[in-house]
C-alpha cells in the first residue's frame, strides 16, 4: 500500500517533516507537458508536492522521443496531459491532478491558475501570445512565476515575484511582431549566451518553421533548477534570484553566469543584442534554406538523398528526369570548357562517379539495389545514364547512408592529433577492392606536404585561367548556397575576404596586387599552408591500375565518397586537395594550361616535387583524390544544394 511519509522520506534531512507536509498541500500550474514540462511535474512530484493543474493540447510523436520524459513507444499518439498524469499518480497515487487537455487558452485561463501557489513555465518556445497572457495573469493574481528554458546542454532560470519586476518590464513583449517576440525571449532568457560557441549547425534554429534543436541534458537540468527554486519559493527559505537576475548553468562549457540587466530588454546591452540578433535571423533566411517537400516516390527519396554528392566547386554538373516510381535519368556535363581544374572532364567524372555511389547508398534505404547503366554516347563531355532501383528483400541500410547530407569540406586548421589504427583501417576499407591510401601523417611529412600546396596555391591565385573559376565559383557575403562555394566556408579571416573580393572584381586588380602588394601570400598563408601543417594527415587514394577510361574515373570517384563518408562515420573533418595532382596531369602529359610561363614553369617543379614525396613509383595515371583529413568542428558555413524539382529536367527554374 502507498504511504505518502515512506514514499518521499528520503528528502527528509532536506527538508524537515514539517516542511514536507507543506509540500504536500501545495498546487503548481505547470502549461506544456513536453521537452521540460514532463519532467518538471515528475520532478516535482518525487518532491512530495500534492497538486497540480496541468495543460498540454499535444499528442507524443516520435520525434518527442529526444527530450520528452513520456515520450515512448507505447505512449505514441496518446495525449501528453493523460500520460503525464499517470506517470505522476503512479509516484503518488494521492495526487490531485487537475487536466487541460485542451491547453491553456483565453476561456479557461483563471480555472487553470485557481488555487495555484507557483507556475512553472513549460510552454513551446514559440508560444508566446499565450505565455505572455499566463504570465501577465500571474502577477495580476500575486502568484509567484518560474521558467527554465533548456539551452544546448544547459538550462537559464528567471524568476517572476509579486512586487518584483515583472514578465512584461522584463521583455517588453507588448505591441512587437511575432519574430520580434521570439528574438526578445530567446536574448532576454539567456543574457549571457553561453550555449552559442558550441552551436554546430545553427540552421536547425529555425524561427520560419518555428523549430530547434534540444537535449535530454538540459531537459533534466531545467526541471532541477526549477524544483530547487519552487522548494525555496514554497518553503519561503533560501536566496531567490529574482528579475532583472538570472541564472545560467552550462554543463558542457563547466560555467554558471548569473546575470543581471535593469530593465530588461530595454536594457542598452540587450538592446545592442538584439540587433545583432535581427541581422543573424534576416541573414539566414536570405540564404534561403528551406526543407524539401514531400517525396512521393521511392526514385524520388533516392535522388533527393543522391544531391549531396560532392562536386568540385559545388558545380552539380548533373540533371535528372524522372521516368516512373523506380526509373530516372541522368544527364550529366563536364566543364572542361571553361574550368582549368577539369581537365578531359576527369574532375567532374570523379564528380559523377560520387553521385552513383550515392544514388547506391541511398537505395539501400528503401530496401533497393541501383542499377545504373553508362549509355553510348558520341560527346564525352556529355554522359548520360539510366537509373533502376530493384527490390531487394536481403539488403540492408548502408553503414553510411545517415552521413551523406552531413558530409561536409572544413577549409580550417584541424588538429593534429593522430588517427588511429582502426580509423586508418576503416578509411582504407572503405575504398574497395582495387584501391589503397597513401598516408603522410608523419610531422616532417605533412611540412613537405604543406610546402608542396603553398607553391601550388601561387599558381591558382596568379593566373588568369585560375581567375575566371574562381570569379564564377565564389558566392560572395553567403554563409551557404546552393550551386556556388559561399565566402564564409572559404576557411580566411575578414580582411582577406575583403581584399579577395575587391581584387576578383577584375583581373587587373589581382595583377596589381599581386605585383605590388604580395597579393597572393594571406590566402595561401591562410587555406594552404596553416590547413597543410594542422591536420593529422594528408591522404592520395591511388588505383591498382591506370585511370585511362571515362568508367575508371568514374570508379575512381566512387571510392572517393565511400571514403569521405566513413571519415564522416568517424567524425573527422576532410578538404579536398586536388589542384596539385590536376596541374601535374597537364604537365605529364605536355599541355599548357597558362598563357603564364612562369606559371607553367612552377607547375612542372612542383609536378616533380610531388612525385617525390609520393614516391617514383606513383604515377600520376593512378592518382585519384587527394586530401587532407583531421579532428575539428564542423564548419560553420557550407554548400548546400537545391531543392530537387530544381534538378529535374523540363521543370520551370
Amino acid at each position: 500500500m502507498f504511504d505518502y511519509h515512506t514514499a518521499f522520506s528520503r528528502n527528509l534531512g532536506w527538508v524537515t517533516e514539517a516542511e514536507q507536509e507543506i509540500l504536500r498541500t501545495k498546487r503548481i500550474a505547470i502549461a506544456g507537458l513536453g521537452g521540460v514540462g514532463g519532467s518538471h511535474i515528475i520532478t516535482l512530484t518525487r518532491l512530495g508536492v500534492g497538486s497540480f493543474s496541468i495543460a498540454d493540447f499535444d499528442r507524443f510523436e516520435i520525434q518527442n522521443f529526444n527530450r520528452q520524459a513520456g515520450a515512448n513507444v507505447s505512449n505514441l499518439d496518446k495525449p501528453k496531459v493523460d500520460v503525464m498524469a499517470a506517470m505522476a499518480r503512479d509516484i503518488n497515487p494521492e495526487l490531485d491532478v487537475r487536466c487541460f487537455p485542451t491547453g491553456v487558452d483565453d476561456d479557461n485561463l483563471d480555472a487553470f491558475l485557481d488555487g495555484v501557489d507557483l507556475y512553472v513555465d513549460s510552454l513551446d518556445f514559440f508560444a508566446l501570445d499565450i505565455r505572455n497572457k499566463v504570465f501577465n495573469a500571474c502577477a495580476a493574481k500575486g502568484i509567484p512565476a518560474v521558467t527554465a528554458a533548456p539551452l544546448g546542454m544547459g538550462a537559464a532560470l528567471l524568476v517572476f515575484m509579486p512586487g518584483a519586476m515583472s514578465y512584461e518590464e522584463y521583455f517588453r513583449m507588448q505591441g512587437q511582431d511575432p519574430d520580434e517576440q521570439a528574438l526578445r525571449f530567446m536574448m532576454g532568457l539567456a543574457p549571457a549566451r553561453l550555449q552559442l560557441s558550441y552551436l554546430v549547425d545553427d540552421t536547425r534554429v529555425d524561427f520560419n518553421a518555428k523549430k530547434g534543436p534540444s537535449t535530454p541534458m538540459a531537459c533534466e537540468l531545467c526541471a532541477g533548477f526549477a524544483a530547487t527554486y519552487a522548494l525555496k519559493i514554497l518553503l519561503d527559505r533560501g536566496d531567490v534570484i529574482v528579475a532583472p537576475r538570472g541564472i545560467h548553468f552550462d554543463a558542457y562549457r563547466n560555467k554558471l553566469s548569473t546575470t543581471w540587466r535593469p530593465g530588461g530588454n530595454n536594457n542598452p546591452v540587450q538592446r545592442l543584442g538584439l540587433m545583432v540578433a535581427r541581422r543573424m535571423v534576416m541573414a539566414k533566411r536570405d540564404a534561403g534554406i528551406t526543407e524539401q517537400a514531400s517525396l512521393d516516390t521511392p526514385i524520388e527519396r533516392v535522388l533527393d538523398l543522391a544531391r549531396w554528392a560532392p562536386s568540385g566547386d559545388n558545380e552539380q554538373p548533373w540533371k535528372f528526369e524522372l521516368v516512373d516510381a523506380h526509373r530516372a535519368v541522368i544527364y550529366t556535363h563536364d566543364t572542361r570548357d571553361w574550368c582549368v581544374y577539369d581537365l578531359d572532364g576527369t574532375s567532374s567524372q570523379i564528380a559523377v562517379g560520387a553521385l552513383l555511389e550515392t544514388i547506391r547508398i541511398a537505395a539501400t534505404g528503401e530496401g533497393m539495389v541501383a542499377n545504373c547503366l553508362r549509355r553510348d554516347t558520341e560527346s564525352a563531355s556529355e554522359l548520360v545514364f539510366d537509373v533502376t532501383l530493384a527490390p531487394e528483400p536481403t539488403v540492408a541500410a548502408d553503414r553510411h547512408l545517415h552521413f551523406v547530407r552531413s558530409r561536409v569540406t572544413q577549409r580550417k586548421p584541424l588538429s593534429t592529433k593522430a588517427l588511429g589504427a582502426r580509423q586508418k583501417q576503416a578509411l582504407e576499407t572503405a575504398v574497395g577492392d582495387g584501391y589503397r591510401i597513401l598516408w603522410f601523417d608523419q610531422a616532417p611529412l605533412r611540412r613537405r606536404m604543406a610546402k608542396v600546396l603553398f607553391h601550388n596555391a601561387h599558381i591558382r591565385l596568379a593566373t588568369p585561367e585560375a581567375y575566371e573559376v574562381h570569379r564564377k565559383n565564389i558566392d560572395w557575403g553567403a554563409r551557404f548556397s546552393q550551386d556556388r562555394l559561399p565566402e564564409h566556408a572559404l576557411g580566411v579571416d575578414l580582411l582577406t575576404r575583403k581584399v579577395m573580393r575587391w581584387a576578383l572584381t577584375s583581373w587587373q586588380r589581382v595583377t596589381f596586387l599581386n605585383r605590388f602588394f604580395a597579393g597572393t601570400w594571406l590566402p595561401r598563408l591562410q587555406m594552404d599552408l596553416a590547413t597543410g601543417l594542422r591536420c593529422a594527415a594528408h591522404f592520395v587514394i591511388v588505383s591498382e591500375q591506370p585511370l585511362q577510361s571515362i568508367d575508371d574515373y568514374i570508379n575512381g570517384g566512387r571510392a572517393m565518397q565511400r571514403f569521405w563518408l566513413e571519415a564522416t562515420r568517424q567524425n573527422l573533418q576532410l578538404q579536398p586537395e586536388m589542384t596539385p595532382m590536376i596541374f601535374s596531369r597537364y604537365v605529364e602529359q605536355g599541355i599548357a594550361f597558362t598563357s603564364l610561363p612562369a606559371e607553367q614553369q612552377l607547375a612542372q617543379r612542383l609536378a616533380g616535387e610531388l612525385s617525390h614525396l609520393l614516391g617514383d613509383g606513383e604515377r600520376t595515371a593512378h592518382r585519384v583524390y587527394m586530401g587532407r583529413v583531421g579532428y575539428g568542428p564542423a564548419p560553420t558555413s557550407r554548400s548546400i544544394r537545391p531543392p530537387l524539382e530544381k534538378l529535374l529536367v523540363n521543370t520551370a527554374q
